[in-house]
């Protein structure tokens, strides 16, 4: 970008059992290369019993876009995909959307469907994590660092899964999905499926969190993607 050009504010929706605080890294590697960031928490991810719901989430979603003067892109990992694209919706100021192996899903669709999986009756309650997360999550990253991310997962609620999408703010808004090569949680195939859906594209090496795997290389990939997007900046 120019120095000229008017950086956007990034808001960050995380990922599912996860914190904000998973991001500090990589927010200061942002602010290095001149962007504000604002990663606001989740409710439907804590503990002990986090009940919120995906629409939860959107809500907090776009009340964090809606209290910052100037652009703004929507930057989502993993299950913040959903959030992001139900409360980016009809939001002017969003320039952009970068989804890293996100779920950029349709109106009507859950997680859970994505997956192939029914609606239970009881949508209360926890959802269980991964099966063996340091390597879902974290296959890509040194065992202390990964240590450390592990300790400070938190409770999801099971809910954030199943509610399906009323509104899908990539059909408006410019969007970017970036597909992790060696996700062990969200496969190749299923990034491949909702790529599709997006304006552009792009791939990096690594696994399912490349913003705590190499946080500098990370912040590199989202600083090219929006000099390269003449919407991101406007």
């Amino acid at each position: 970008m120019n120095r000229s050009e008017r950086r956007p504010t990034l808001v960050i929706s995380h990922g599912a059992w996860h914190q904000p605080s998973s991001w500090a890294a990589t927010c200061a590697a942002l602010a290095e290369r001149g962007y504000q960031t604002r990663v606001p928490a989740l409710p439907s991810a804590g503990n002990p019993t986090p009940t919120g719901s995906m629409y939860d989430d959107a809500d907090v979603i776009a009340r964090a876009v809606t209290e910052i003067d100037g652009p703004v892109v929507v930057l989502a990992h993993s299950y913040g995909g959903m959030p992001a694209t139900q409360g980016a919706t009809g939001l002017t100021q969003v320039s952009h959307l970068v989804y890293v192996t996100a779920y950029l899903l349709d109106e009507g669709e859950s997680v859970f469907s994505f997956h192939g999986r029914s609606t239970p009756s009881d949508t209360g309650g926890i959802l269980r994590l991964l099966k063996n997360p340091r390597v879902a999550l974290y296959n890509d990253i040194a065992d202390e660092p990964a240590g450390r991310a592990l300790d400070e997962l938190v409770n999801q609620s099971r809910r954030s899964f199943t509610d399906r999408l009323t509104s899908a703010a990539w059909r408006d808004i410019p969007s970017t999905y970036v597909l992790c090569e060696d996700d062990r949680a969200i496969p190749l195939a299923m990034q491949e499926r909702m790529a599709t859906r997006a304006t552009a594209s792009r791939w990096i090496a690594g696994g399912h969190s490349p913003y705590l795997a190499a946080p500098h290389r990370f912040a590199t990939v989202i600083d090219e993607i929006l000099r390269s997007t003449p919407d991101a900046t406007r």
